[in-house]
């Protein structure tokens, strides 16, 4: 009876040291856990911030889609939940438990298992939540295009983040599996403003999981939404375009080089811009990324193409600044001219006969320039490009460009050795060919630089963002104004190549140069480059047809119906220079 006693006794002093241990001094730990337990923190998800043309008309947008989630810990028969969930939406059993297993983060923190329910599946989904444990789905606000404009390139996407993904995230913390993050374009640059910030409520539950109601212990923190960005394009002009290029393949740039904004962003082909919103299936991204058009590359900041005769202007201004060429020299192109051995066309199979400068630009004389070049080094040639921004990034707010090439002494020598080129090379990269490459986007720049006379902002698509200034310093005031000159020839002259890009509005002043650029791999690319001056406003424009042909012909006109829309009403105008 004594060692029973003092067995007994000595137990219940177990469990007494041990409910004091609990109630008391470890109070603190235990009741934090049966908080947890008890109460479930579901996170808010902020609106991302809208994206809106210039004049605030909403481009991008968010709808509510809702979110099935899964806490692992609660989950007592997955393949039975599963099944369940299966039945309710028709989505299959293996794809639930590729999501759920593609966003685990840990037994406690909920785990994504359906996207974009409709009201309907959730409906049938409720009728069954007796015989589900631990599942739950939360609202959520998914990217919405308004279907006026495309554009992808420039707005980019959204990409969820899953285990893979949010490793390569610059700021991790600020994301669970599930988010939205920026992945291309707009979204990705402005990736912090847009995001917002997360709110959260709690949820009472019982011992099996169950949701019982909000808990009154703890305030909600509201989700804060993202700040909404002002671009700089102008919806009528971008849908304008982009009807335009339709079926073609090719660039439409329009700008303010007196701002640096840019109006319009096409380049074609290119993909809807909800591609990536929602489930993309493996047969539709198989499908673009082996389509040869290539519709995911950005031509405006991706593609590099030989600009052809658009750069008579820099030889020309090269020549004039040394003084190694007078306005009054002519020069007689009678559609070739022999270099050695090689014979170096003309356009014009007949030739223009007798030519000066002002001649040679208007109606874009090769002969001309294949005679007058040679007064130039090619160092001293690519330095007159480089000032124009060529073979650099013009830093535009965009994720990535490509620099394009601009050869030089040294970049010939190690493409072909020391003696393995000679003048013929120059006479071709001299007029946009061979070696020479450059983004659409840096010949935006450059026309810029000719319409505001070598000071011109740096290009971007935010409206009223502030910019460092773009300058070429190296050309006087008299140079400047006798290119443009020049350039207004190609206009109005009777032979010159942009005629058709001219609409003929009265006050409006346009400067311009086509470009033929030859193409290895099939027809010509048709280039027109140009500005048009109504009293105190400027538009510049960049239209590349690939494979189009004659520049003058093939791309001019789209030119023109730029200028027609922006000068044709002051309604217009309005829109497209209001600040």
């Amino acid at each position: 009876m004594i060692v029973a006693s003092g067995v007994v006794i000595l137990l219940m002093m177990s469990l007494l040291i041990r409910f004091f241990s609990i109630q008391f001094h470890s109070y603190e730990k235990y009741s934090k856990r049966a908080e947890v337990n008890r109460i479930r923190a579901i996170p808010l998800n902020a609106p991302r911030g809208l994206i809106l043309d210039r004049n605030g008309e909403i481009i991008v947008d968010n709808y509510p889609t809702y979110v099935l989630t899964g806490i692992p810990g609660e989950m007592i028969d997955k393949r039975k939940n599963f099944y369940i969930i299966s039945q309710c939406t028709g989505i299959d059993t293996s794809v639930l438990k590729s999501n759920y297993d593609k966003y685990y983060r840990g037994k406690f923190l909920p785990s994504r298992i359906a996207k974009d329910l409709t009201f309907d599946q959730l409906s049938r989904i409720e009728e069954h939540k007796t015989d589900l444990t631990g599942i739950n789905y939360i609202q959520f606000p998914e990217r919405i295009y308004s279907g006026k404009i495309n554009a992808p390139h420039l707005l980019g996407y959204v990409k969820e983040v899953d285990r893979a993904l949010i490793k390569e995230l610059a700021e991790p913390e600020k994301y669970i599996y599930g988010d939205l993050v920026g992945w291309r374009g707009l979204e990705k640059v402005y990736e912090k403003s847009l995001r917002g910030e997360k709110g959260i409520y709690f949820m009472e539950v019982d011992a099996f999981g169950r949701e019982i109601g909000i808990s009154t212990d703890r305030n909600a923190e509201y989700p804060v939404p993202g700040n909404n960005l002002v671009t700089s394009i102008l919806l009528p002009l971008q849908e304008m375009l982009e009807k335009r290029l339709e079926g073609l393949k090719g660039v439409a740039l329009v700008s303010n080089p007196k701002t640096g904004e840019i109006l319009a962003f096409v380049s074609k082909p290119d993909y809807p811009a909800d591609l990536f919103t929602g489930t993309t299936t493996i047969d539709d991204w198989k499908k673009i990324i082996s389509d040869p058009d290539k519709p995911l590359l950005n031509r405006i900041t991706h593609g590099l193409y030989p600009p052809g005769s658009t750069l008579k202007m820099i030889t020309a201004m090269a020549l004039i600044e040394k003084k190694r060429v007078s306005y009054s020299e002519t020069i007689d192109c009678s559609g070739v001219y022999t270099l050695g051995d090689r014979d170096f066309r003309c356009w014009k199979e007949n030739g223009h006969g007798t030519v000066n400068l002002k001649k040679a630009i208007a109606q874009s004389c090769n002969i001309y320039f294949y005679h007058l070049v040679q007064r130039l080094s090619i160092d001293e040639w690519a330095e007159a490009c480089r000032q124009f921004g060529f073979g650099k990034k013009v830093g535009i707010d965009l994720a990535s460009e490509a620099k394009g090439v601009v050869p030089t002494s040294s970049f010939m020598n190690k493409q072909y050795g020391r003696w393995g080129w000679s003048k013929g090379h120059l006479l071709n990269v001299s007029l946009g060919q061979g070696e020479f490459v450059a983004t659409p986007i840096q010949m935006l720049q450059y026309i810029n630089l000719l319409a505001m006379k070598g000071r011109t902002p740096v290009l971007h698509t935010i409206k009223n963002k502030e910019t460092e200034l773009v300058e070429v310093n190296s050309f006087s005031k008299k140079t400047w104004d006798q290119i443009e000159s020049f350039m207004q020839q190609v206009i109005i002259a009777p032979n010159g190549t942009g005629r058709r890009s001219d609409p003929k509005i009265p006050g409006l002043i346009i400067a311009g140069k086509t470009g033929t650029a030859q193409n290895p791999h099939g027809e010509d690319h048709a280039w027109y480059i140009g500005y048009g001056k109504y009293k105190n406003d400027v538009i510049s424009v960049v239209i590349l047809i690939e494979h189009g042909g004659h520049g003058g012909v093939t791309s001019a006109p789209i030119a023109r119906s730029v200028f027609n829309l922006l000068f044709s009403s002051n309604e217009t105008m309005k829109l497209a220079f209001t600040q």
